[in-house]
């Protein structure tokens, strides 16, 4: 593939950075609204937290990590970097699964949870053994989320590691002179 010009390599890293703030900022606004959602004594409220959260999970969470992704593969496979050439690039990706994961799939299917338990039970919902276990499952979501999210921000600042070491066998690397 074609290597990107320094102009459009830098439009796309920051259209890379603002997905991801995106998908930051939506994985807090969970956090808030799940904070809210367990210390409110409204119905309404409690609805209105799940309501919302079930949006974020279809809208912004949704094309944030797609739009993080797609630009992170553009940005590897068009410059020096590579799919696979360093450890915490590849770190990256396997994070990556994990959002995808727990961002678009996990968060999209415990909110709609909440939200049909919810309305069908009100706050008698939060006595429901099912609700509780689902509660768990959303808590466990928003905190892999977070901590992803923010190991995959200090690796790309950081760029610990190094080249693998395999790297000089890869086809189009510099070979080495005997």
């Amino acid at each position: 593939m074609a290597r990107l010009s320094m102009s459009a390599k830098k439009w796309m890293v920051l259209l890379h950075i603002l997905f991801a703030s995106i998908m930051l900022g939506s994985t807090v606004v969970v956090l808030i609204l799940s904070i809210t959602a367990l210390n409110t004594k409204s119905r309404e409220v409690l609805q209105s937290c799940y309501t919302v959260m079930h949006l974020l999970s279809r809208t912004s969470m949704r094309a944030s990590t797609i739009g993080t992704t797609l630009t992170g593969i553009v940005l590897s496979v068009t410059t020096h970097w590579g799919l696979f050439r360093y450890y915490w690039i590849i770190l990256k990706e396997a994070l990556t699964v994990l959002a995808i994961g727990t961002g678009v799939v996990g968060f999209y299917f415990w909110t709609l949870n909440g939200v049909t338990v919810v309305s069908a039970e009100g706050l008698g919902a939060v006595h429901h053994t099912d609700f509780m276990v689902n509660e768990v499952r959303l808590w466990v979501g928003i905190v892999l989320q977070l901590l992803s999210l923010a190991v995959m921000f200090a690796v790309s600042v950081f760029k610990p590691w190094g080249k693998r070491n395999d790297d000089i066998h890869s086809p189009g690397a510099p070979q080495k002179r005997k």
